[in-house]
């Protein structure tokens, strides 16, 4: 039997190695996500992937190009109805054949890979728990796993598979709160480098047939020089300002505001309540989206975002709670 005092001894040795084990796959994930970051923006690939969200099941083709001009991207789909997305110095212009309208104020443009900023990675009180896990074979490459794990339940997390030599993101998995699978994208074949058909930048598509899309990143946003006029008192830990416009004149009442924690945002949109309005008051889903609806006094307010139902609800009744205090 082991004394009492040599076991408090082992016990306070076991207790700090798992501590420094726990603190170095966090500053190695922290490293993987750097390495990540940098290789999706500067580097050249190019590949097929499946992007999988609930019942719904997409195949899509990339090309993404850095060369002396900048760089030039393109997606489009391999399967169903024609979608293509360009990107390069002119913005962001897109064609998609199953959907009626853009909407013309579109803040934050859907993407099937995630954007981290770094001042996510660089912080140590962002809601999130970042760690490395085993490796696995992905399109004929060996990659790492780097987990983003929510610290509570106003956030999702992410599984990312992360080329082994490079950094470039081969898979990744969103979770919820309890680790459960929302979406996931995987490459089937990919590329690197010299081994790109470069001459699939170039679209087939009409030139007339695109839309230009207005896009703010979370990372990359601004908060104007006008401050909101309705302010949540209480946000989820982590989220703050990071875009806000409004429309005035005649009377009506336009506003829209994000709050992003640095991975995630949150769209919120203030409007009057008969202002055509078809959306009814409540919780709706799409996708890994959620969106709150409520009303106060004459005014109709909006949440939407790839968020826990919680976070939209919240945010919507501190808003709620803004405007009656007006």
């Amino acid at each position: 039997m082991i004394p009492v005092r040599r076991r408090a001894l082992l016990l306070l040795v076991l207790t700090s190695f798992s501590t420094l084990a726990i603190a170095g796959s966090s500053n190695e994930a922290r490293e993987w996500l750097e390495r990540m970051v940098q290789a999706m923006q500067q580097m050249t690939y190019q590949g097929t992937f499946v992007y999988v969200r609930g019942g719904d099941v997409e195949t899509m083709r990339i090309t993404h190009m850095v060369d002396e001009s900048g760089v030039r991207e393109r997606l489009y789909s391999v399967s169903g109805p024609h979608r293509e997305v360009i990107r390069d110095h002119n913005g962001v212009r897109c064609v998609l054949e199953d959907s009626a309208s853009v909407v013309e104020d579109q803040v934050l443009a859907n993407s099937y890979f995630p954007e981290l900023p770094l001042s996510l990675i660089d912080s140590e009180n962002n809601g999130y728990r970042l760690e490395t896990g085993g490796l696995a074979r992905i399109a004929g490459h060996s990659a790492r796993r780097v987990s983003i794990s929510p610290a509570d339940n106003f956030r999702y997390g992410y599984d990312f598979w992360l080329e082994q030599q490079t950094g470039l993101l081969l898979k990744w998995v969103l979770l919820d709160s309890k680790r459960k699978p929302l979406a996931k994208l995987m490459f089937t074949d990919f590329s690197i480098g010299a081994d790109v058909k470069l001459a699939e930048i170039e679209s087939d598509s009409k030139e007339q047939d695109f839309v230009k899309m207005k896009t703010i990143s979370p990372e990359k946003a601004v908060v104007t020089k006008s401050t909101p006029r309705w302010v949540p008192a209480n946000l989820p830990p982590g989220f703050q300002l990071a875009a806000h416009n409004h429309k005035s004149g005649s009377g009506e009442v336009y506003e829209h505001m994000v709050y992003s924690d640095g991975l995630t945002a949150v769209s919120v949109y203030i409007e009057e309540k008969d202002k055509g309005n078809a959306v009814k008051p409540g919780i709706s889903k799409l996708g890994t989206n959620y969106a709150f609806v409520r009303d106060q006094g004459g005014l109709r307010i909006t949440v939407i975002g790839e968020v826990p139902v919680v976070t939209v609800k919240s945010i919507a009744n501190e808003i709620a709670l803004s405007v009656a205090a007006d």
